[in-house]
């Protein structure tokens, strides 16, 4: 990097205490009970709050008194099952009373003289030192980090005013996508709601929410359902397909410009994403291909041990052997289907079952047997809207969180390499004093 002036690049261990963590997460009697903060607590978050709820484990004096976290410490991943994740930052923002730094995991305590503990973690987290860590950890099923690998890190180090002030505006930025991420998790939270009320009630031709207090209900396989509602098994919603893999041996049927969907790409997209990140391309000769509207979920495959999958496709999409498509009938809307999965998802994954090798499956009669509640169009097409509007809300936040991401990418490239200089901002609230 083009030195910059007034900027000294320091090794980690000149800046700061370093330690390795040997706390582990078991109770014992003879040990003092504390909180541990573990190994997610910190690959999951940017900063350590009282927000998080840690675990309750023990800890030996001698540990307490190593391995206790203050306000200002810095925490990285010490080990992990690939080096991408090994030497990822948190900063402890809040004192939190008993909180232990835990196993697999490296304390970090600044001289709070030289070095701010945001500015550490800002640099601790570029693409510079993520490669630095990852070349020098060790392992080949699980990775380490030497506490010398850490010690030796080169940090740039500018005057402490000017590190708090990068530190500053990059905490301005954090804060306001944390947020920004808070309003789209409510959101999501309301949207989750309204699926299960209007999926198990309906939308009357007045656009109110159905109750059996103001409406007829009456019994089916799915319970109480209104009057106006059918059911139908699963199997009969439509026209079934299934894929297949094109040859991988055979380039002719790669390289094309259709989409190519296997479980894991499913798990990439939501619900009517347009599947624009899939890499994977086929041609139409290499496998099946799907017309627009067609509904996918995953019948097979390790990722139904914790979501059901469903797509909904506006463009055509080519799939393999472990998803299914579905085209449906005339008087069913492929959409009002794809929220119905969605919305009863753990109904489904319920049905799953374990094959050989470990890997999860349905069990396709069973699958097939399952009610769907089918409203008249006129009532599908309105919980479309409905569900429609409520996801536009999200997607406009999303494009917010993203706009901040790129935000915070673009000053940390900035301000963390001395690109840009926040020395004009100090100058001008020293003359304002």
């Amino acid at each position: 990097m083009t030195a910059v002036e007034g900027w000294e690049t320091k090794i980690l261990r000149d800046l700061a205490d370093i330690h390795i963590s040997n706390v582990d997460k078991k109770v014992h009697a003879s040990e003092m009970p504390v909180k541990l903060c573990n190994y997610m607590d910190v690959y999951s978050n940017e900063y350590i709050t009282n927000r998080i709820q840690f675990m309750d484990a023990s800890a030996s004096i001698a540990e307490v008194e190593r391995f206790s976290l203050n306000f200002g410490d810095v925490i990285i991943t010490k080990d992990s099952e690939t080096p991408d994740d090994i030497g990822i930052p948190t900063v402890v923002s809040e004192k939190i009373d008993d909180l232990v730094c835990g196993y697999h995991l490296a304390l970090i305590r600044p001289n709070p003289d030289q070095l701010d503990s945001v500015y550490l973690a800002k640099q601790l987290s570029t693409s510079q030192v993520a490669r630095y860590f990852a070349i020098r950890a060790s392992g080949s099923t699980r990775y380490g980090l030497p506490i010398s690998a850490i010690e030796t890190v080169e940090i740039p180090t500018p005057p402490k005013p000017e590190q708090t002030k990068i530190a500053e505006i990059l905490s301005t930025v954090d804060q306001a996508i944390e947020q920004t991420e808070a309003l789209i998790a409510k959101q999501q939270r309301i949207k989750t709601g309204l699926m299960q009320d209007i999926l198990t009630r309906g939308i009357d031709e007045h656009g109110n929410l159905r109750s059996e207090e103001t409406h007829e209900f009456k019994d089916s396989p799915l319970g109480r359902i209104p009057t106006e509602w059918d059911t139908i098994d699963f199997g009969d919603v439509g026209e079934w397909y299934s894929g297949g893999t094109p040859s991988k041996a055979n380039n002719r049927f790669w390289n094309g410009g259709v989409p190519w969907v296997c479980p894991k790409d499913m798990k990439q997209f939501e619900l009517f994403s347009s599947i624009d990140t899939i890499t994977k391309y086929a041609v139409e000769t290499g496998t099946k291909l799907m017309p627009v509207a067609t509904v996918f979920i995953v019948v097979r495959g390790m990722i139904l041990a914790h979501t059901f999958p469903v797509g909904y496709a506006i463009r055509k999409v080519a799939f393999n052997q472990d998803v299914k498509a579905i085209v449906t009938k005339e008087r069913i809307n492929g959409r009002y289907l794809a929220y119905w999965l969605v919305s009863h998802s753990h109904e489904f994954l319920k049905l799953t079952t374990t094959a050989t090798h470990g890997t999860k499956r349905f069990d396709m009669d069973e699958l097939y047997a399952l009610p769907i509640g089918l409203p008249q169009p006129y009532e599908q097409q309105s919980i479309i809207n409905v569900f429609d509007e409520q996801q536009a809300l999200i997607d406009r936040m999303l494009i917010q969180a993203h706009k901040l991401q790129a935000l915070k990418t673009a000053l940390m490239q900035d301000l963390l390499t001395g690109k840009v200089r926040v020395t004009p901002l100090l100058e001008k609230m020293e003359a304002n004093t």
